[in-house]
């Protein structure tokens, strides 16, 4: 399952699943570097931070508020 952080809430990251459910997971199951935006990958119960799709997303996010400001 995939996750991508919305933000911290307390001791929750709130985050949306693939399909587009907000789903509380508590922090001390998150790597220490988890931040708002990171994708998450939940293998077996140890979930990591894909770096590389983040960054794709971070950019797309960008891009569409660049041009909404404009």
């Amino acid at each position: 399952m995939k996750y991508i952080i919305d933000r911290f809430e307390g001791t929750y990251a709130v985050c949306e699943d693939e399909k587009k459910d907000m789903v509380n997971i508590p922090k001390y199951k998150l790597p220490m570097e988890a931040k708002e935006g990171d994708l998450l990958i939940d293998d077996n119960g140890i979930i990591r931070i894909d770096d590389r799709e983040a960054d794709e997303n971070r950019k797309k996010m960008n891009q569409m508020m660049s041009k909404l400001f404009k």
